[in-house]
């Protein structure tokens, strides 16, 4: 099999000194992660220093590393890494034929991203490349870029932001031929001073749109105009998706299923596809237009797409759904631990409501929201009730505006961390329960989920 990357190209491509011949299979800069035949990128941050890990990621078989300093491993040496990973990651972008699709958002973007990928990989198994994890920001996605191998035939990659000018700038290092924004809602407003403010710096992405490029852009979105605005002097097609009347690619009909997924039609033009869901949810199903219309573009096959839609598996900490053991039957676990913001939030509690039986909903605080920060949670009263649910444990010092706006309402607790969030809950859980886990990344309810998982 052709190597990923040979250390002449590495060195080529950074404008480094190589100290031997190698050859990598993969790359990485996270020492926990190497596996055997990676390139180790010895990143310098504030936190740490890449290259205090060397040993170790050559104890797990990497075959070099990109580094700034003399080892005595097998490198290629350059002024910066973290700039020799943004020149490696242009060098690949260079070197491919592959159709490249770009995907931001406030809300779905990981989740678009995976359904992309399985529809694009099913048609033509082992012919596409995606971006792993969330690796979204300026490390991430040149990672995600250097880890794609020159005969990939898609490319979908996931692009990140919490401040203007972010996208600007991973957008012209990805290129992409294809645009995607899903939805544009209240995220890192401690650093926007507007909704709008936000939906312009996601728009950023159709600045780096290869001449010809589809932008795609949800129709529904009350800011659907100004990205049409942003996209116009860079794309050469505008296509938007969603549910209403009026959209390019739109879910004419969408109806929940028993198995917790939806049946859904979709008219794209003069064309219609008929297909099972598989994760719950309104807000999927725009998602799953957006994934027609990014497949679409590409010149992908529109019917398996449909047929991977069907089969998508929930993503951990983002709508992973497990059984757990509970005395002497189960509860269902809803893992949405990974992130939330007040639509994601609105959303998932939608799909609570769902469930039969008893709802309980561990809900962490939503951070980066500024000083509106109290007002979107205390907002949260009304869906929480709405969905029935009736026990809600709320965890963090940012909750409390909800809890006082709970107050006589909806039964709750309110605890300081996820630790504490864990005991409450498995004091209250009994056979038959569904449970939401959701919160934003820091507040540290995957543990919560992980000692819920290994009940079975």
């Amino acid at each position: 099999m052709k190597p990923l990357w040979t250390s002449a190209e590495i060195a080529a491509a950074t404008g480094g000194t190589a100290s031997a011949e190698f050859a990598a299979s993969g790359v990485t800069f996270d020492s926990r992660e190497v596996a055997p035949g990676d390139l180790f990128v010895a990143l310098s941050g504030e936190a740490t220093d890449g290259h205090r890990f060397l040993d170790g990621a050559f104890a797990r078989g990497a075959a070099g590393a990109l580094v700034s300093v003399e080892t005595p491993h097998p490198s290629v040496r350059v002024a910066d890494t973290t700039a020799g990973l943004e020149a490696l990651a242009r060098a690949a972008r260079a070197r491919t034929d592959a159709t490249v699709i770009g995907v931001t958002g406030s809300v779905g973007k990981t989740g678009t991203k995976e359904a992309l990928f399985a529809a694009l990989d099913r048609a033509s198994p082992g012919s596409a490349h995606r971006s792993v994890k969330s690796y979204n920001n300026h490390t991430g996605v040149p990672l995600s870029l250097a880890r794609m191998p020159a005969a990939t035939r898609f490319g979908v990659f996931e692009m990140g932001m919490n401040h203007a000018g972010e996208l600007a700038a991973l957008t012209r290092i990805v290129r992409p031929h294809i645009a995607v924004v899903t939805t544009i809602a209240p995220a890192h407003t401690a650093f926007f001073p507007s909704e709008a403010a936000i939906a312009d710096a996601k728009g950023e992405i159709f600045q780096g749109l290869e001449a010809g490029g589809t932008a795609i852009i949800p129709f529904d979105s009350p800011h659907r105009d100004r990205l049409i605005a942003a996209a116009r002097p860079h794309a050469g097609r505008i296509v938007t998706f969603g549910l209403g009347e009026g959209a390019d690619v739109r879910a004419v009909e969408h109806v929940a299923i028993g198995t917790g997924g939806t049946f859904v039609i979709a008219q794209l033009g003069d064309r219609e596809l008929s297909f099972t869901l598989a994760p719950p949810g309104v807000h999927w199903v725009a998602n799953a237009m957006a994934v027609l219309a990014a497949v679409d573009a590409a010149g992908g096959d529109l019917a398996q797409a449909g047929l991977a839609l069907a089969d998508l598996p929930g993503l951990p900490g983002r709508g992973a759904r497990t059984e757990i053991a509970i005395g002497e039957g189960s509860a269902l676990l809803i893992d949405e631990s990974y992130n939330a913001n007040p639509a994601s939030m609105r959303a998932t509690l939608k799909v609570l409501a769902e469930e039969p039986g008893r709802r309980l909903a561990v809900l962490g605080e939503m951070r980066e929201l500024g000083e509106a920060s109290d007002r979107f949670h205390a907002e949260l009263a009304g869906p929480l009730g709405e969905a029935g649910v009736s026990h809600a444990i709320l965890v963090g010092a940012g909750m409390k505006a909800l809890a006082e706006a709970l107050e006589g309402t909806v039964d709750f607790v309110h605890v300081p961390d996820a630790a504490a969030a864990q005991e409450r809950l498995l004091a209250l859980l009994a056979p038959g329960d569904a449970v939401l886990v959701k919160g934003s990344n820091g507040v540290g309810l995957a543990a919560v989920v992980a000692a819920l998982a290994e009940r079975g």
